[in-house]
């Protein structure tokens, strides 16, 4: 057996050992599963993707409270893009009161539930998924925040796959005028 052989047999059984240990709620090799799912979610800016492979290194290295915050960061940065999409046209006529938006970077300045509010004004998703963004929220403010709430690998995990999920639905959607 050669040196490439024996490499490609350690790397196959590595990727089993993570399966089989993916299946045990304790273990740090239910990262791998997220990973996988992440792999397959095409069109994240750099930034988006750098974002969540730090929220998944938080997770890696227990640091859950930290991946909840990295996370939450990726995806709106994610629905500050897809606002833009269209140049603001479709958030103008929703908020009207809101000062003029030059790039993504300004929609900053107005908190994270007034942009989820706005999502739904632009028809990007109805009232349950922002009730449910609201609820993640909540949740990456329990782990911004000093709070009693201490997630653990499942809740983690759980809270960045939903994200991920948010925003595979909003990928194909387009910000339309109310």
């Amino acid at each position: 057996m050669n040196v490439r052989q024996l490499a490609e047999r350690s790397r196959a059984f590595q990727r089993q050992a993570a399966q089989v240990l993916a299946r045990v709620d304790s273990s740090h090799a239910r990262i791998i599963t997220v990973e996988e799912g992440y792999r397959q979610l095409g069109k994240l800016s750099l930034t988006q993707h750098d974002l969540f492979v730090e929220a998944f290194r938080c997770a890696e290295h227990g640091l859950f409270r930290a991946a909840h915050v990295m996370a939450w960061a990726a995806f709106m940065d994610f629905v500050h893009e897809k606002l833009f999409e269209d140049g603001f046209a479709a958030l103008r006529q929703a908020r009207p009161k809101w000062k003029p938006l030059a790039n993504k970077e300004d929609l900053r300045e107005y908190r994270d539930s007034q942009v989820v509010e706005t999502l739904k004004l632009v028809r990007l998703c109805g009232k349950g998924v922002c009730r449910s963004l609201d609820g993640d929220l909540s949740r990456r403010n329990e782990c911004g925040h000093p709070t009693g709430y201490s997630p653990g690998l499942n809740e983690t995990l759980g809270y960045i796959s939903g994200l991920l999920q948010r925003i595979s639905a909003l990928q194909p959607k387009k910000p339309r005028i109310p």
